[in-house]
């Protein structure tokens, strides 16, 4: 079984709200973790995830209430990918 952990940056939270503003829901958009270079002096931990996985795109629209304002840019996430089977 193939598993795989990416380490994602939240890029920014768009809420959609109604008209008397109130939040719907939310857009959170999440890219892969860089460095602006990759100098074998510098091997941080994102600068490994950046060697690894270079580039990622992730985009969620959350509807769950309790889950609202909990995301904002600049917070870093890992993600773990393993396959469902079924």
């Amino acid at each position: 079984m193939t598993s795989m952990r990416a380490k994602l940056q939240c890029s920014y939270v768009f809420p959609h709200r109604d008209a008397d503003g109130k939040t719907l829901s939310e857009q959170v958009s999440f890219h892969a973790v860089c460095k602006s270079n990759y100098a074998d002096s510098e091997l941080d931990e994102d600068n490994t995830y950046a060697r690894m996985s270079p580039s990622a795109n992730f985009q969620i629209t959350i509807a769950n209430p309790a889950l609202f304002g909990k995301f904002e840019p600049g917070q870093k996430f890992y993600v773990d990918f393993h396959p469902v089977e079924g």
